[in-house]
């Protein structure tokens, strides 16, 4: 099965600094949701525009951040986003978020979303969307 990864740029903003002038710990869930609609542009039929048209979402069920290093007000941030194939109606992705000027590694993490129809109930299979995008781009020799 392939590998399925994005890289985007945030540049650090000065709402997302705390009192001891460095990102603030929950800025870093923005950071992975930047990369999961990066990852959804770079590799189209699983971002959120796609699943609004659908009427099926996927919100985060679990998420898991480990912070390393600081950030801080104009740092540039590198996130890393990676698809992980696990079987089942569910979206798993990790991201790595590194400061650009040195590439040091700031935080990891993971999250995993789980699918929900249109009256919000969760569903035990996947949306055609969603296999459909799995054989575009994980199992066919076509995509990215």
């Amino acid at each position: 099965m392939k590998t399925l990864e994005d890289l985007c740029r945030v540049q650090v903003k000065f709402s997302e600094i705390d009192s001891m002038r460095r990102v603030w710990h929950g800025s870093f869930v923005t950071y992975f949701e930047d990369g999961r609609e990066s990852f959804g542009r770079r590799y189209p039929g699983i971002g959120y525009a796609d699943m609004q048209r659908e009427g099926i979402y996927a919100p985060v069920y679990d998420l898991h951040v480990k912070y390393l290093a600081p950030l801080a007000l104009n740092d540039r941030a590198v996130i890393h986003t990676a698809y992980v194939y696990h079987p089942g109606a569910r979206l798993d992705y990790n991201y790595r978020v590194y400061r650009e000027s040195d590439g040091v590694l700031c935080a990891e993490g993971d999250t995993v979303q789980l699918f929900i129809d249109e009256s919000g109930e969760l569903m035990l299979e996947e949306p055609a969307y969603y296999r459909e995008w799995k054989e575009r781009f994980l199992l066919s020799s076509g995509g990215k």
